[in-house]
């Protein structure tokens, strides 16, 4: 440090950076591709371009100055030490991502920066959107060169291209067309779900071709999309007329809960009883309220550093994505698994505060989701003040026990430092342990039913592997029996060992080995098998490599062009190519014309 100002100012801008890098992901922003997200990660970006250009770091070490970040800070920011391992992690995978895209980036503005005095708009946007090259730092490269960057027409391929996207999405919606003066909206699906109600308004909504209607109902049990769980769907019933319109799903615009439906009621007026499909509410009732059962056991066998990152809850499925750093085990799972079913078990009843000042919800431990918005009031939901209490919107269970049983499906990564969890719960899970046990039972009259299930199975498949290996044998020996018959066939046209024949052989395996065995026993070769493997012609193509390098003979370009008779197409190597078709008759044409290639 203190020899050269770039290298100086490198290395100050890593100090800087990492500092807010390390200290937005240990308080729970990811890096990721908008919002708050995106900031983070462009930071961490202009740190390993310095890195890269004025360091000479080719591969990632940013990462490596989390430990000592976090020692210098311990006592001032301790939540750096406990997440160490997770931070390091995040910084470690984004470093690896964008280092790719960085180096590809750079060569080619520096191959273009050879043969140009300025950036021109299409290239910046080439570098942006082809290859992942953020704006900013195509700018700073240019700057660097002395080169201006044509803002302008980069921003106007940008403009092309949203215009393209939103083409693409386009939705025609029409004007509200008011029912009824009403305009107190009131939501009572927590506590009930039916109601009687009138429609405030309607407007007609084109999406891809397809037309659909909104409602706003004065009074309605519907619960809006919102906190990953999906709206409510059901039926308007009309109790002047009988008509029944269904809801197809809800959401929230505005402020304002909106319905869907693809047709509109006759009479539009009136009363109305707006009725939620039940099974569907509980199913995702049951999904919801086992999201916060999870999270708070996810932090128990994890630690706390775990935190919710995005959620999908359903009828059928709950999806969760938490901040952690590494595979979560079988057995992790099994412990999740395990704490989350037991609290089923206990049948902890629903505690539900609407209406709470936000502060004083925080006071009181209420896990909040960093980044999320909330406003002056909150509903808290609580299973248990010493497991679990979140700040929620959602419907959830009235007491644990309705959720049933909680399995885990899977386990995934989503994203540096995201894991994803699947699950199911309640009717959905009954209906997948009936099909696990009608899988196991058809399994064990197959076998005969064996008392050890898993031994039985094992021989079977040690049975067949070695019965597989029999087979090979025997098609690899029949293969070269060929081998003998085929080279009194080969005849001498012009210097080349020439011959075109058709074989029987079960399978292309077998016809590789028998092309290679003749290859390798027959100079100066130019041959052509074809087969037929029930109903599906193949031909392969073999030159030596002595005729391949003087004559020019490339197997590759033969077997395209004989592939023509059996309706097909391959490719290969110079000295070995293959190819399939759809045309069994077409094989002896493509045999005979494959002396055409050395007379």
């Amino acid at each position: 440090y203190g020899a050269d100002e770039k290298t100086d100012i490198a290395m100050r801008v890593l100090s800087d950076h990492i500092r807010a890098v390390s200290f937005a992901i240990a308080d729970g922003q990811l890096p990721s591709n908008n919002k708050a997200g995106y900031v983070i990660r462009r930071i961490l970006r202009r740190a390993v371009r310095y890195a890269y250009t004025f360091l000479n770091f080719k591969t990632p070490f940013i990462n490596e100055l989390v430990p000592l970040l976090a020692k210098e800070f311990e006592g001032v920011f301790d939540e750096l030490i406990q997440q160490q391992d997770f931070v390091q992690k995040v910084v470690l995978e984004e470093e690896v991502s964008f280092l790719r895209t960085l180096v590809t980036g750079v060569q080619r503005f520096e191959t273009y920066a050879e043969s140009n005095t300025a950036v021109g708009g299409e290239f910046a946007f080439e570098l942006f959107d082809t290859y992942g090259f953020p704006i900013d730092l195509t700018e700073l490269l240019a700057r660097e060169k002395g080169m201006e960057v044509d803002m302008a027409g980069f921003q106007e391929a940008l403009q092309v291209q949203k215009d393209r996207s939103r083409a693409a999405t386009a939705i025609d919606t029409g004007d509200w067309v008011a029912v009824s003066e009403d305009d107190q909206i009131e939501f009572v699906g927590y506590d009930n779900l039916k109601a009687t109600t009138e429609i405030v308004k309607y407007r007609k909504v084109t999406a891809k071709g397809k037309e659909q209607y909104q409602l706003v109902l004065s009074v309605t049990p519907f619960y809006a999309e919102g906190g990953g769980q999906v709206g409510d769907s059901g039926v308007l019933l009309s109790e002047s007329t009988g008509e029944k319109i269904y809801i197809t799903d809800t959401k929230k615009e505005n402020g304002l809960i909106v319905h869907f439906t693809n047709t509109l009621p006759v009479q539009m007026e009136g009363t109305f009883e707006a009725k939620v499909d039940v099974q569907k509410r509980l199913d995702t009732e049951n999904n919801h309220s086992a999201t916060h059962l999870l999270h708070a056991a996810l932090k128990e066998v994890l630690g706390t550093h775990v935190n919710q990152k995005g959620s999908l809850v359903n009828a059928d499925i709950l999806r969760f994505d938490i901040s952690h750093f590494a595979k979560v085990t079988e057995e992790e799972l099994k412990q999740v698994e395990d704490i989350v079913n037991a609290k089923i078990r206990e049948n902890i009843p629903l505690k539900e505060q609407r209406h709470v000042p936000f502060q004083q919800a925080l006071d009181s431990g209420v896990t909040a989701l960093f980044g999320e918005k909330y406003g002056d009031y909150v509903r808290v939901i609580t299973f248990d003040d010493q497991f679990s209490k979140e700040l929620c919107g959602g419907t959830h269970v009235k007491a644990t026990g309705q959720i049933g049983f909680f399995k885990i499906i899977s386990e995934s990564a989503v994203a540096a430092g995201v894991r994803r969890i699947e699950a199911i719960t309640g009717t959905k899970c009954a209906a997948v342990i009936r099909e696990h046990f009608d899988l196991v039972h058809r399994l064990g009259e197959l076998l005969h039913n064996p008392k050890d299930f898993v031994s039985t199975l094992s021989k079977v498949i040690d049975e067949n592997s070695a019965l597989k290996k029999e087979i090979e044998k025997s098609i690899i020996e029949k293969s070269l029996a060929l081998k003998s018959d085929l080279e009194q066939k080969i005849q001498q046209i012009n210097g080349v060992n020439f011959l075109a024949t058709q074989v029987e052989l079960p399978n292309a395996e077998a016809l590789k080995t028998l092309a290679y065995a003749l290859k390798g026993a027959v100079d100066n070769l130019f041959l052509v098998l074809g087969a037929d493997f029930e109903g599906k012609p193949n031909l392969t193509v073999v030159v030596s490599d002595q005729l391949s390098k003087e004559r020019g003979l490339n197997a590759g370009t033969i077997v395209r062009e004989l592939a023509k008779e059996i309706n097909g197409g391959g490719g290969g190597q110079p000295f070995f190519a293959t190819a399939g078709g759809k045309n069994p008759e077409g094989l002896p044409a493509a045999i005979a014309k494959a002396k055409n290639y050395i007379q």
